[in-house]
């Protein structure tokens, strides 16, 4: 009855893919590097980096600032990152040498708390890697302010959150890398794929060259990373960065182009439900909302419940009831992240107490959201829930 994720493809994804069928052009080429363009001007950034998954984007995100001299970021240093977020905004940092710094989340944004974020920094600290959880942005301006007087770097992790913007100005655009993912969950369904947005000519070359091995075929002819012979045979196969192989599909950027075009109309409808979600769930006393936050235009990734009350620690009964009617539901993100095993294979510090990141864990769950209209679902869900009281 009601799904985690709806297909939003029709007939123009379809002949996109047939376009590079017919092509015979199947890897990183002509359409990925259109659908960059496009991208880049829709969210207002300089430069787009596409890649074959939002996770990987991150990666390239955050290698490219650690390998860029300009930046003070390296092995040992500390980033500050919030407790719930998905588990490859955690990775790279680990996989960069770095040290994840937990702290604790807003209970009703459910983003990365900006006076916790202050009073955590340390003289280690030298990132904030922020996330703009289910399409709700954080405090962006007061996580730039603290960045700026305190000399860190601010990344956002905005997988979840494309068509999300804080002051009218969109997410994944305020720091000095934003990141997204387009699985076929998100706003955007390119099968696979990612993409970074940064105003940093040097980090874009530092981000294409570790995207495709860490050879310089694909910078800039006069790049601060490394000067071209202009020898094809030479500048084809030199290599100056540790590099990855996380391109996209030529199929993915031809589809990108399309889901794009259609972004208005889609993220419409998501808002249309998302005040059917406010209007039923916003005064019941059996479970919280996530409220968007101040200032901000909140693109609703999904929806998601905070059991109180009468239904608090009853999750699992409300679960095995949608169960039965056909309802798809998982919990919101990862939960506090450090309370999966994986945490031990990790170089972590904390800071405080994790109280709204365990209520999350132990009580949430949330919703799918997409370009349907969801009143038949949503108005469901309110029946079911209220039977458990």
């Amino acid at each position: 009855m009601y799904s985690l994720a709806h297909d939003t493809w029709d007939s123009r994804e379809v002949s996109a893919l047939q376009k590079v069928m017919d092509s015979g052009r199947y890897t990183m080429g002509p359409e990925v590097a259109k659908f960059e363009n496009e991208f880049a001007k829709h969210i207002g950034a300089k430069y787009a980096v596409m890649t074959n998954s939002g996770s990987s984007a991150n990666l390239i995100a955050l290698t490219s600032i650690v390998q860029n001299p300009k930046y003070d970021l390296k092995a040992g240093d500390e980033v500050i990152v919030p407790a719930v977020s998905w588990s490859t905004t955690f990775f790279p940092v680990q996989q960069n040498g770095l040290v994840l710094k937990f702290v604790d989340i807003d209970k009703n944004t459910l983003n990365i708390d900006p006076k916790l974020v202050e009073q955590a920094i340390t003289e280690k600290t030298k990132a904030v890697f922020a996330v703009n959880l289910l399409g709700n942005s954080c405090e962006l301006a007061d996580l730039k302010r603290i960045c700026n007087n305190r000399g860190l770097v601010l990344i956002e992790d905005n997988c979840e959150s494309f068509g999300a913007s804080h002051q009218n100005k969109y997410c994944a655009t305020w720091g000095t890398a934003g990141t997204f993912s387009f699985f076929f969950s998100h706003h955007l369904q390119t099968m696979e794929g990612g993409m970074i947005v940064t105003d940093d000519e040097d980090l874009y070359d530092y981000m294409r060259s570790l995207r495709a091995h860490g050879w310089v075929r694909d910078i800039g002819d006069n790049s601060s990373l490394y000067k071209k012979s202009g020898d094809p045979f030479e500048d084809s196969f030199r290599f100056v960065l540790p590099g990855y192989c996380v391109r996209p599909l030529e199929m993915s950027g031809a589809v990108g182009q399309v889901q794009l075009s259609k972004a208005n109309e889609m993220l419409d409808q998501r808002i249309i439900n998302s005040k059917i979600y406010h209007h039923f769930f916003d005064n019941v006393d059996y479970a919280r909302t996530q409220l968007p936050t101040q200032n901000s235009v909140h693109s609703y990734f999904g929806f998601s419940f905070v059991l109180e009350n009468n239904l608090q620690n009853k999750r699992s009964d409300v679960i095995n009831l949608f169960k039965e009617y056909g309802i798809e539901c998982r919990p919101i993100v990862a939960g506090n992240f450090m309370r999966n095993p994986v945490i031990d294979r990790l170089n972590y510090t904390t800071f405080g107490e994790y109280d709204c990141a365990n209520e999350i864990h132990d009580q949430g769950f949330f919703l799918g959201n997409d370009n349907r209209n969801l009143e038949e679902q949503l108005t469901k869900v309110k029946e079911l829930m209220e039977t458990l009281q």
